[in-house]
């Protein structure tokens, strides 16, 4: 070899150690907020739903507890965490408002296509219903658990009872934990979360967003997996009720869910400064007809307006971000792959990154 060429390869070679000691990020925590509308992240309060005694039984409680003539005092009151710790700390995309669109790419505009989207980054229309039908995609998820360091070290917990089947976990060999999945381990406080989530009411046919919560992130501190997706699921099922204030307090009691696992990130060596969140939704609902809140689907034209916010060690402060270019919610499954420094490439065809979320 020449010296020439040994030049060349010393170039490339500090190019990629230069490279690897600016990237942070060794494990991506996921969080989704089932038909959480953009409205209310960037907006707060609807007021008009509010007033409506259809939608919100009690309207002067959640006007005292949520309402602000000011929308950046208003939507921090609806989601504290996102608007003072996100918004100060890294990034939130999709303030129509603003000029900052993000869609998702399916033209069902429902959950299982969403997800499927999200994590195999392919809106694949044959992915069509909400079925309990194994998925045929390959997911991003899965993809990291054959990686080198990640194996048997990636995990999800949902309160939809579909996931094992939009995640494929009988192929995927990811550890997937939904709805009332015997948690059979031998930490105390596990197997207490177990007892509690056959004991409760149960008010939306599923166990509580709080149970799925407290049971990913004490799986969390005891197995300290590099990868965990925490899938929240009551926003959804009380918009679909038409339960305007229960969908705020659920919105609300998320927010918090979100501040304690970022916390608890914080707090342990094995994640603090190493670990990106990405937080979003599966799609959006109807506004323009208010009465269309509640619905999401093909026929209701703004349901597929969404969100994302990402904050970790790579993720430059940008804020509230305003005129952007076009994002769609199939690049998140490149995105959380190109965080961690890996390539998702499958047999189904996918878009780039959204590189502003990990780019140095």
């Amino acid at each position: 070899m020449n010296r020439k060429h040994c030049l060349l390869i010393g170039l490339v070679c500090s190019m990629f150690t230069a490279v690897a000691q600016e990237c942070k990020t060794e494990n991506v925590v996921i969080v989704t907020l089932d038909g959480m509308r953009w409205q209310e992240v960037f907006g707060g309060v609807d007021a008009a739903l509010m007033a409506d005694k259809r939608y919100t039984s009690d309207s002067a409680g959640m006007a005292a507890q949520f309402w602000s003539n000011d929308v950046a005092e208003r939507r921090k009151k609806l989601f504290p965490f996102f608007w003072t710790t996100i918004a100060t700390q890294g990034q939130l995309y999709g303030n129509r408002n603003m000029g900052c669109y993000v869609n998702v790419a399916n033209p069902y505009k429902f959950s299982y296509p969403g997800y499927n989207e999200i994590f195999t980054g392919y809106p694949d229309t044959a992915v069509n219903s909400n079925d309990k039908v194994r998925n045929k995609n390959e997911n991003v998820l899965e993809f990291i658990n054959k990686q080198k360091g990640y194996t048997g070290k990636v995990a999800a917990f949902s309160t939809w009872e579909v996931f094992p089947y939009i995640l494929n976990k009988w192929r995927s060999g990811i550890y997937v934990n939904s709805d009332v999945d015997t948690l059979a381990f031998t930490n105390s406080n596990l197997k207490l979360i177990n007892d509690m989530q056959f004991l409760e009411a149960k008010p939306v046919d599923v166990r509580l967003d709080l149970l799925t919560y407290f049971a990913g992130r004490e799986y969390l501190k005891a197995y300290k997996p590099r990868i965990l997706y925490i899938a929240f699921d009551e926003t959804d099922d009380f918009a679909h009720s038409g339960m305007y204030d229960q969908y705020l307090k659920s919105a609300h009691a998320e927010d918090a869910m979100i501040g304690d696992l970022w916390m608890t990130l914080q707090s342990m060596p094995e994640y603090r400064n190493k670990t990106t969140m990405l937080i979003l939704c599966d799609h959006g609902r109807g506004d323009k007809n208010k009465d269309q809140w509640k619905d999401h689907g093909a026929k209701v034209e703004d349901a597929g307006g969404i969100w994302i916010a990402a904050i970790g060690p790579d993720t430059k402060f940008l804020g509230e971000v305003s005129n952007h270019p076009q994002l769609y919610q199939r690049q998140v499954a490149t995105t959380i792959a190109a965080v961690l420094g890996f390539n998702f490439k499958p047999a189904h065809p996918v878009q780039e990154p959204i590189n502003t979320i990990f780019k140095p």
